[in-house]
């Protein structure tokens, strides 16, 4: 189970994908989740690994999906009596309403895919751009001639040519040829033609005309060459390499920031639904937990409604008696002692 949880990690973090951790910490029996159990969840809602049962994991899997979209660690107590504990600073309490009771808390830790910055060059501003990218914590992948790989100091990796930038790529992967005229073309299509979110060339603007005509018959489409930022860098009025290299990682950053802005802003409302659509989550009848409709376990349809379950147990109660749990107040109106699911399910 170690092997698929840290196998899964490393995966995620190569394709550049975000993810959370979840460990348990505390666990407060009955439960089927132990402190140490851990799981990976991904942003579509996946979970590998384990920490805890059928009762648990539905919890774990909206509340670390929230995590990657907020960005940010969170402890959650889930527990069939919220309330008679005290409730540490920081930590969040979620009702559990599963028959087999017991209390697990967990760490939930978001892991955002480190941005990549690949540097085609080996000239002074080259190097200044690999060194920035390591300061900032970039993985960064330096593409020079064999013979002057000497030259390039610091990065992650260093490869001779250019060719196979597509394998590089992620959704937060940055270009920059600074080849000074030594196969811009070349390395420019080659990055062209990737899903690179932000290509730049260093160059002077007459320089980088000459160039976006020399793709054109390369086979670059005219939506690809409007990507291509050239010259590269923001205007700080930079003379000097290692100024040139500031106003690129700059723009660079500008770019990255934006684009998260708008991965963020597409999971909020991932998260939230369109409007018409069936809610993003819905209450168990039986047992009263929340259930993330896009991941319910099992549903049932009952008058014209689908009701969504943390279980196919707590489904084929419903099945069998959908009125006991729909009109709880029924019972007890009998003089039949409601439930214990029943007594979970939240006042109106």
């Amino acid at each position: 189970m170690y092997d698929e949880y840290f196998h899964k990690a490393a995966e995620l973090a190569e394709r550049g994908l975000p993810f959370a951790t979840a460990t348990v910490v505390r666990a407060q029996a009955p439960t089927s989740g132990k402190p140490g159990d851990r799981a990976i969840v991904t942003l579509d809602g996946v979970m590998y690994g384990w920490i805890g049962g059928s009762c648990a994991q539905p919890t774990v899997v909206r509340e670390a999906r929230r995590a990657i979209v907020e960005d940010r660690s969170m402890l959650i107590r889930l527990s069939p009596t919220p309330g008679l504990e005290p409730v540490p600073p920081g930590m969040v309490e979620v009702p559990m309403t599963c028959f087999s009771g017991g209390t697990i808390e967990v760490y939930i830790e978001p892991q955002q895919p480190r941005p990549r910055l690949v540097v085609v060059g080996h000239l002074p501003v080259a190097q200044s751009l690999i060194h920035l990218g390591k300061a900032l914590n970039y993985r960064v992948i330096a593409v020079a001639p064999s013979e002057e790989q000497a030259a390039v100091q610091g990065a992650d990796e260093v490869h001779a040519s250019s060719a196979e930038i597509a394998g590089w790529i992620t959704p937060l992967t940055f270009v920059v040829v600074a080849t000074h005229g030594y196969g811009d073309e070349e390395a420019l299509a080659d990055a062209l033609r990737s899903d690179a979110p932000y290509v730049g060339l260093i160059a002077s603007r007459k320089r980088a005309e000459s160039v976006r005509d020399a793709l054109r018959p390369m086979g670059i489409a005219e939506e690809r060459l409007a990507r291509l930022r050239a010259p590269a860098g923001l205007d700080i009025h930079a003379r000097r390499g290692d100024e040139i290299a500031l106003s690129i990682m700059a723009e660079i950053v500008q770019v990255r920031r934006g684009l998260e802005q708008i991965a963020w802003a597409q999971r909020v409302d991932d998260a939230a639904g369109a409007p018409g659509q069936a809610p993003v989550t819905a209450i168990d009848p039986v047992c009263g937990m929340t259930v993330e409709v896009a991941t319910a376990r099992a549903t049932h349809e009952h008058a014209g409604v689908t009701y969504y379950f943390c279980c196919p147990g707590c489904r084929g109660r419903f099945a069998r008696t959908p009125e006991r749990f729909l009109h709880p107040e029924a019972e007890a109106a009998e003089g039949i002692a409601p439930s214990a699911a029943s007594r979970a399910l939240p006042t109106p």
